[in-house]
């Protein structure tokens, strides 16, 4: 059973968003805050796998909540689900450590999907932010032309094969595109995966990715 917490200001939207979960056999709500500061409370009181975010929220933003969370270390991972479809949000959520970045208007089957993902200990990037994300997100870098990778001792303790790995992904590849031109096994793919997240203390894909532009793995086109 996957347990979820709601922050959002929105009653209404509250609403929406337990009966849809509520309608699931493998999803419970455990408790629903209006502001950011409850929504920190809550986590602590209930450590629910996944909590839905909204961003703007009176008191504590969404961001800002998502990174206390974080930063305490609770298992808890954040989706956050807003009505903004702004890059910048995205960007902020994300490097805050949100595992899962949708817009309100997804369909229903996509945020049920993205909550599993989430709870699963996979990423999620609504489809049409993905490649904004990568093209603003490396804007934020310094240049290094022509030079290596900065030494960093997450990317040293990788084997060969996990460094490239992490490469692709921060490429952008499925572990299906990895596996099929790698020419891998998918299971294979994905045991290196878990090991690059071990290794590189990374809770997810999403932050992986971050990880493969800060240490230049992957540079702009």
């Amino acid at each position: 059973m996957t347990t979820v917490l709601i922050a959002d200001d929105q009653p209404m939207q509250r609403f929406g968003f337990r009966m849809l979960l509520e309608s699931q056999d493998d999803m419970t709500v455990v408790g629903e805050a209006d502001n950011g500061l409850e929504a920190l409370s809550l986590v602590q009181q209930h450590r629910p796998d996944v909590a839905l975010m909204d961003i703007r929220m009176p008191l504590l933003d969404g961001i800002e909540a998502t990174r206390r969370i974080i930063r305490a270390g609770n298992r808890t991972r954040v989706l956050i689900v807003t009505t903004f479809d702004l890059d910048r949000y995205a960007y902020d959520g994300l490097r805050a450590g949100a595992s899962g970045f949708l817009v309100k208007d997804a369909l229903p089957e996509e945020l049920l999907s993205g909550i599993r993902a989430v709870a699963g200990g996979d990423a999620v990037v609504a489809p049409s932010l993905t490649r904004r994300l990568l093209d603003a997100y490396v804007q934020h870098l310094p240049t290094v032309p022509g030079g290596p990778a900065t030494p960093d001792a997450r990317i040293a303790s990788l084997t060969e094969r996990e460094r490239e790995i992490l490469t692709v992904i921060g490429q952008g590849w499925s572990n299906t595109e990895i596996a099929e031109r790698l020419h891998l096994a998918e299971s294979t793919v994905k045991t290196h995966v878990t090991r690059i997240l071990a290794k590189t203390g990374s809770r997810d894909r999403v932050q992986a990715v971050i990880l493969a532009y800060d240490t230049h793995l992957v540079v702009p086109a």
